[in-house]
């Protein structure tokens, strides 16, 4: 004990995390975690889709971690203004600053993990973090509230009261003495990588529940707990892609988020259990990184069903009703929906220069020997590529139904 206020007024804030007692379902959840987030890191894509993985879920973490504060802005609307093509009117102004702000925090972060540059969780960082998501705002910040500064009167979100404010300094310092130093060589999984991202993803949540906790800055701490904790998955190896998993949950179960919030700091008579947050944001983390598989797995999918689509046409004659039939497959894969017969013609511009002196009758030859080639196939609203056909190609394995009597 220190003598301070906040071990009176915020017993919870006590820098322990015994997981000793943590139930069977976390070591399984954080197994899971780890899993998948080798499993995508190792997932290579051509550069094309890589990218446009990479924009996805940074538009998605950005809109998720600015909604939960109050933004307003799509994530088409965001997407568009990190493509520099979306200007807003001087009285919304402010919500495009938001965006920015937490863009440029995570693309420096980007940066300086790819550059090599080591990347430490000090208070120092977290302040930054706070003028970072806050600059330009100040004349829409509440009188008194200062970026990167712990104001002089108490600070809180609905009933919740932050820290004392003469103790907010000293428990930042605490925090990243905890993490960086005394939590340092944790070993959970017996595995120095998986060790790594393990205890990562724990530190992460962790940290982003005690920044919630101690509610140091008058404005954005939401905000800068989420920054602390990208930056603690990213350093650790965590996909970039995967690293803004965190904040899309919270903003997903927005309502659940604070109860959590709020049960955390009461558990235990007042004590405070970090455990059911834990076991809270590992279900969602997980949720988003299986997702992410599923969506990695489709791009596998379509790239190899491309690669089946050029054998198959290899192995007949050359002629211009074959190319045009190969052309009209790989349009419709590229679809996510089956496309009417009578967008067919104009699906894309290759297709549209092929079928433009051609009949109908043409149009109709095509189709059938595409379905009849197993290729594509007529549904009631259209025509599709039949691209599951590569699901039979994988591995085979009992479905595990059977009986094992």
């Amino acid at each position: 004990m220190t003598g301070r206020e906040y071990e009176r007024s915020h017993p919870w804030i006590s820098f322990t995390l015994d997981l000793r007692a943590a139930p069977t379902g976390l070591w399984t959840l954080l197994g899971q975690a780890v899993a998948r987030c080798e499993q995508i890191a190792g997932a290579a894509l051509p550069p094309g889709h890589a990218e446009d993985m990479q924009k996805l879920y940074l538009v998605k973490g950005v809109q998720a971690t600015t909604a939960i504060e109050g933004n307003t802005l799509s994530t088409e609307q965001i997407r568009a203004r990190v493509e520099g093509r979306f200007d807003l009117p001087p009285s919304q102004e402010y919500l495009g600053r938001e965006v920015d702000n937490v863009v440029r925090a995570c693309n420096a972060i980007a940066a300086a993990l790819l550059d090599g540059r080591p990347l430490r969780l000090t208070p120092e960082g977290i302040v930054a973090f706070n003028a970072q998501v806050l600059d330009g705002l100040e004349e829409h910040l509440e009188e008194g509230v200062v970026p990167g500064e712990v104001p002089a009167h108490a600070v809180g979100v609905g009933r919740y009261r932050g820290a004392p404010r003469e103790d907010c300094a000293f428990l930042l310092v605490r925090l990243c003495r905890w993490l960086e130093e005394e939590q340092r060589d944790v070993s959970l999984m017996g595995d120095e990588r998986a060790d790594r991202i393990a205890a990562a993803i724990l530190h992460a949540i962790i940290a982003h529940l005690y920044v919630a906790w101690i509610h140091p800055f008058g404005d954005g701490n939401g905000r800068t707990a989420r920054l602390v904790e990208f930056m603690l998955l990213a350093r650790a190896g965590v996909p970039l892609t995967s690293a803004q998993l965190l904040s899309n949950h919270y903003n997903l179960t927005r309502a659940e988020y604070y109860r959590q919030l709020d049960r955390a700091s009461r558990a235990e008579s007042g004590r405070g259990d970090p455990i059911g947050f834990v076991l809270y944001a590992l279900r969602g983390l997980v949720d988003g990184l299986e997702e992410q598989c599923r969506y990695i797995s489709a791009i596998q999918l379509s790239i190899a069903w491309e690669h089946f689509v050029f054998l198959r046409f290899r192995e007949e004659r050359r002629s211009p009703a074959l190319g045009r039939r190969r052309e009209l497959v790989l349009g419709l894969t590229a679809e996510d929906e089956p496309v009417p017969r009578a967008r067919l013609r104009r699906l894309n511009p290759a297709l549209a220069e092929l079928y433009a002196a051609k009949t109908d009758k043409t149009v109709t030859r095509d189709l059938n020997w595409l379905v009849q080639q197993g290729l594509i196939e007529k549904r009631p609203h259209g025509y599709r590529a039949r691209v599951e056909r590569m699901l039979s190609f994988r591995p085979r394995r009992a479905d595990g139904g059977g009986d094992a009597s």
